[in-house]
């Protein structure tokens, strides 16, 4: 056979476990493991470990609007500089993605722009509810984002009622921003000027949990599917424990690797994110439920702000931290720690997200999917510095850390988008395909 493309002789984690195999692939799919033939393109991955590609199920591009922070084309690049191959974008943009032709003019600003593939959310209101069946199955959307806390303008849905509205049109799963608005509203006051260690303080346990249990009640009155976005507390974790008929979860890198205590002492308003980062014990409850299963994904929840931004005084600065890049890193280094296996890592970047929101053709290494691959070297040992950070923002709360394990292959759609740390000839990223929009 002659391929487009043969990665030789790497560790390919397949859906059954790791083999050290070639994989060739021919118009952008996988079209053999265990390959055996000639090819355009050979890559050695001799000492490398060929995971499916990650998949980040939520980050901020900050366009249209907001492009001094961060823009779809360098979002993308850090995304594929840190061995991500798939981005679900959120619609808190300027303005907000919340109708038809907002989703259309994300699809072309990306194109031919995006290093990634791509899905774009469309925002719930409190006047779209009644088109978002609609919206829902547009080509290139991720589903509905409802923020029922921490958000601004027309994207804040926080009564009930109106929750209900939103649950009641439409059949794909919902993704949730789970804190609740009026316990935040009457916490007010628990910030301490100057002081961002007071964030978790004022955004408490009971914000959070309050938020899951009125919509894990919502959801299941209107049957509907729900994905809770960056839970940060045991007890919401044990609560969703009991609905998993109706709702999924997602955990971030960033609860799962800083501590309060720690945190805002070091880096001040850079820790500063909603949900907040909590206490090291709040982290260990974290752990403690990926170990049982739970969690079905990682997100990084990336929403960069400036330096400028950022260095206003508690409570002035804005919540949120760039975090794309430095994802499958984080958990690349929690792995060799211990802290996890490869194939629970693979389950939450790649085959959970294609599992809950049924991605066409992605989340597994397999003849006939998509050549989504993530090459890694599980021995390396680095440094996080600022000159290999290509968000707009310029900083991470994890510059100066020490890791193993790091990416040195993004393969998208069988097209070089990042290897040893340099970007392919150009863009290839492509709108994601869903089930439930492909076929109904």
């Amino acid at each position: 056979m002659t391929f487009d493309l043969i990665m030789r002789g790497g560790t390919v984690h397949l859906p059954d476990g790791p083999i050290v195999t070639d994989i060739g692939i021919t118009g952008g799919k996988v079209a053999a493991i265990g390959a055996r033939g000639d090819a355009g393109e050979v890559r050695d991955c001799t000492g490398l470990d060929i995971l499916p590609g990650v998949i980040d199920t939520q980050v901020h591009f900050r366009e249209p609007g907001l492009v001094h922070k961060e823009d779809l084309e360098s979002g993308s690049v850090a995304a594929v500089l840190g061995g991500v191959t798939s981005v679900f974008e959120m619609p808190n943009t300027k303005p907000n993605t919340d109708n038809a032709d907002a989703i259309a003019d994300k699809l072309d600003r990306a194109r031919d722009r995006m290093w990634c593939d791509h899905a774009f959310y469309v925002g719930a209101t409190n006047r779209n509810a009644a088109e978002l069946a609609e919206l829902e199955r547009l080509p290139g959307t991720a589903g509905v984002k409802i923020f029922m806390g921490a958000s601004t303008g027309d994207l804040l849905v926080s009564d009930d009622a109106q929750l209900a509205r939103v649950l009641a049109s439409g059949h794909r799963r919902v993704a949730i921003h789970a804190e609740d608005e009026d316990r935040m509203n009457a916490r007010s006051n628990e910030r301490v000027a100057g002081d961002p260690a007071s964030h978790p303080v004022w955004r408490d346990d009971e914000s959070a949990l309050i938020a899951t249990t009125r919509i894990l009640k919502l959801a299941r009155a209107a049957r509907r599917r729900i994905h809770i976005l960056h839970v940060t507390t045991p007890a919401e974790l044990e609560l969703i424990a009991q609905h998993r008929d109706i709702a999924t979860c997602e955990v971030t890198p960033q609860h799962l690797t800083l501590a309060g205590e720690e945190a805002y002492r070091d880096l001040g308003t850079l820790a500063q994110m909603n949900p907040p980062i909590r206490s090291a014990a709040h982290r260990d409850g974290l752990w403690y439920w990926v170990g049982q299963g739970m969690p079905d994904v990682i997100g990084s929840d990336h929403a960069p702000h400036t330096r400028e931004e950022k260095a206003k005084p508690y409570p002035d600065s804005p919540s949120g931290m760039p975090g794309v890049q430095t994802l499958l890193p984080l958990m690349l280094n929690h792995v060799a720690n211990g802290r996890m296996t490869m194939r629970r890592l693979i389950d939450l970047t790649s085959a959970g997200a294609q599992r809950i929101f049924g991605m066409s053709g992605k989340g597994r290494i397999a003849v006939g999917y998509d050549a989504d691959l993530t090459v890694v070297d599980l021995k390396a040992s680095w440094t996080v510095e600022e000159q290999w950070l290509a968000s707009r923002a310029g900083w991470s709360p994890f510059t100066g850390m020490r890791l193993t394990g790091r990416p040195v292959g993004t393969i998208v759609r069988g097209a070089t988008a990042m290897w040893e740390g340099s970007l392919g000839d150009h863009a290839t990223g492509r709108p994601i395909r869903f089930d439930s929009v492909e076929f109904g």
